[in-house]
């Protein structure tokens, strides 16, 4: 197993990484790098897990289930993650992160 170490949001992380999977989890930390950093600067969320926990719900909502096609937005858009009303998204997903974590202050 090889080690790569990554940077998402200016963090730095040493991921493990199968032999050959190198150029795949390289785009994939690019994806969630991506996402959180579109996340961060939209400006309504600034602690780093529930950026975290906002774009990992974006990435899985926007990956096909297994079997599946490519939703239409992520084929026409080259694997965008937020579509032009990514605002609408992002506050609907934080108020069900709010509203998930209201019950337990401890989760954060």
């Amino acid at each position: 197993m090889k080690q790569l170490e990554v940077h998402i949001m200016g963090q730095s992380y040493l991921l493990g990484c199968p032999e050959g999977g190198e150029a795949r989890l390289l785009n994939v930390v690019a994806r969630v790098d991506d996402a959180m950093c579109k996340i961060r600067e939209a400006g309504k969320v600034r602690a780093r897990d529930r950026i975290a926990v906002l774009a990992a719900l974006n990435l899985a909502f926007d990956t096909p289930e297994a079997g599946g096609a490519p939703t239409a937005p992520q084929a026409a858009s080259g694997g965008a993650l937020l579509q032009p009303d990514e605002s609408v998204k992002i506050s609907q997903l934080i108020k069900r992160l709010d509203d998930a974590l209201a019950s337990d202050s401890q989760l954060i």
